[in-house]
């Protein structure tokens, strides 16, 4: 997942403006088996499910979503060959089979995976799913009219860099192969062992051509999943799911589908959506969010209600909040300069301007906190929890800087609680006591993002974030610290330009293993190595918590994405 700050209007399908996190202590992921029985009353099928949300669920087509499965509500319609594990906490960071029978046979060197579809998978009209459907869904996505999904298919795949799409060359990606109706094949330019990773996103959903209405699609996508659109209203601002009778449970083993019908609502203000499921009146007593948290000013109130703190649900998303230097902009070309700066960083306050350690963890790694993405734990500066402005003053006086500089840190303008106001004057203030004298340029979220990620506008200091596209080191390290992707005329987010052949080495080596295991110790020894050039400063991890409806049961919530999954959800 890219920056959101940039891709709030590509990636966030699971709403990744789902960074503000904010709230109290509640139930997390561990607690949530003692929620699933819900005191009452089991789990069990039927009654309405109503998501109430900020943003639409825009693109509404495969094809132009990013996240995996498209975010929480897309993956209710769209099956892909993967999918994530459907469960609380760590085991939710495995992928496993969806409309496969596995998650993928590589090759000896894997650069050709294979995929088998399970027998009897239908649409909504009762219709086959058939490999040849997965293989044009993928292609209709490189359709420029129908842009927006990741671009990883475009880089891996042989052949598929200047491929138009479908409409514009019929002909198809001669790198997917599909023998018979059950059987499909990709060939890869290079090893890529995180293969059934990238078959968990929507550009994997079956679309049968001859139901294809290219960028009308998305008023009506032909459903794989346990429901069907039957209402797309304002473009996503309301949407009504009903189920479908085609989709079997004997061939999905991951979405539970309790409810009925799924009515969802956007457009509404974050502390409407809060109020409305606090209060839980009607129908919103079995409603749910899948992209609002809980703000700063709702967590007394949460606090001192024991009612209202039983329905939070915690989450945790591999997710980074970080300085990030341009070693190309004095003084920060000097490497005891940027180390100054990490030395003096007083995380203590920042996690505080993040609102609190309940919703923020302090980092002093770039990868996040959990073994899937390989996190061995590391502070290779170690300022402890308010600052060592001793050691950053020893260091800027090595510099040349015995008196102490001044520097400006930009960012965003928006109450993000990430790059925001806050956490720009938390760092200003710890930086004084080394000697550091912060001027803040803040820019609106538009400018800011486009200032950070152009090589030629890019500051010097900056405040940065960036979440995984799936629970692994290498959509984490790679975008940000392999110099092949440096890009000079777009947007670029190796922020350091780090080039180093060595890193470059390692990241391709790893990108062999299909044993994702020993992938994940390689990345995080990897991400210690390039910590080491204090590139970045990781300032903290942030923590997800939403309230749901009184009446909402079978709370589940992984660490791949750290939100509350509507697949499991079932009302009372």
């Amino acid at each position: 997942m890219r920056q959101p700050s940039l891709i709030a209007r590509r990636v966030a399908a699971a709403s990744v403006s789902l960074v503000v996190a904010a709230g109290a202590a509640a139930c997390g992921p561990e607690d949530n088996d003692a929620k699933a029985s819900g005191g009452d009353s089991a789990p069990h099928q039927g009654g309405t499910l109503t998501i109430l949300n900020r943003n639409p669920q825009e693109d509404f087509d495969p094809a132009r979503l990013y996240t995996s499965g498209g975010g929480k509500v897309p993956t209710l319609v769209f099956r892909t060959l993967t999918t994530r594990n459907r469960e609380n906490g760590a085991p939710g960071t495995e992928v496993v089979p969806d409309l496969a029978t596995d998650t993928g046979r590589p090759n000896e060197d894997a650069t050709v995976w294979t995929y088998t579809l399970k027998e009897g998978l239908k649409y909504e009209d009762g219709t086959a799913i058939t490999s040849a459907d997965v293989k044009y869904g993928i292609e209709r996505s490189f359709a420029p009219e129908l842009s927006g999904g990741a671009p990883y298919l475009r880089d891996w795949l042989v052949g598929a860099a200047d491929y138009q799409g479908p409409y514009k060359d019929p002909k198809g990606l001669a790198a997917i192969e599909t023998p018979d109706s059950r059987t499909i094949v990709f060939h890869l330019n290079k090893p890529e062992g995180e293969f059934p990773y990238l078959a968990t996103q929507t550009q994997f959903a079956p679309v049968p051509k001859a139901k294809d209405t290219g960028t009308k699609y998305e008023e009506h996508p032909v459903s794989s999943g346990p429901y069907k659109v039957v209402k797309n209203e304002n473009d996503g601002e309301r949407l009504t799911l009903e189920r479908n009778t085609y989709w079997s449970a004997k061939t999905d083993a991951e979405r539970k589908a309790y409810p009925d019908k799924i009515d969802v609502r956007s457009g509404l203000d974050s502390s409407v959506i809060n109020q409305r499921l606090s209060a839980s009146q009607g129908a919103d007593a079995t409603a749910i969010t899948t992209d609002t948290n809980l703000g700063p000013a709702e967590l007394a109130k949460v606090s001192g209600d024991k009612a209202l703190a039983a329905r939070v649900g915690t989450g945790h998303f591999g997710y980074t909040d970080y300085i990030a230097f341009n070693p190309n902009v004095k003084p920060f070309d000097d490497i005891r300069v940027r180390q100054a700066i990490s030395y003096a960083v007083d995380r203590s306050s920042v996690v505080n301007a993040a609102g609190g350690s309940s919703l923020a963890e302090a980092a002093t790694t770039y990868l996040p906190n959990q073994k899937s993405f390989g996190y061995e734990p590391y502070d290779l500066f170690p300022a402890g929890k308010t600052g060592d402005a001793a050691k950053a003053k020893e260091l800027l006086k090595e510099a040349g800087h015995p008196n102490g500089l001044t520097v400006t840190l930009t960012h965003s303008n928006s109450q993000d609680f990430e790059t925001s106001p806050e956490i720009a004057t938390a760092i200003q203030d710890a930086l004084k006591k080394a000697g550091i004298t912060v001027k803040l340029q803040g820019l609106e979220d538009n400018d800011y993002s486009d200032t950070i990620h152009d090589v030629k506008t890019e500051p010097g200091f900056f405040l940065a974030h960036w979440g995984a596209d799936w629970p692994s080191g290498g959509p984490f390290l790679a975008p940000i610290f392999d110099g092949r992707q440096i890009v000079k005329d777009g947007a670029n987010f190796n922020t350091g330009f780090l080039n180093d052949k060595s890193v470059n080495a390692e990241i391709d080596a790893i990108n062999k293993l299909t044993d994702l295991d020993a992938a994940a110790k390689r990345w995080g020894a990897l991400d210690k190595k390039i910590g080491e050039q204090a590139l970045t400063v990781p300032l903290f991890h942030p923590v997800y918590k939403r309230l749901y409806g009184e009446d909402i049961r079978n709370i589940v919530i992984s660490d791949w994405d750290g939100v509350l999954d509507p697949s499991q959800v079932a009302v009372k």
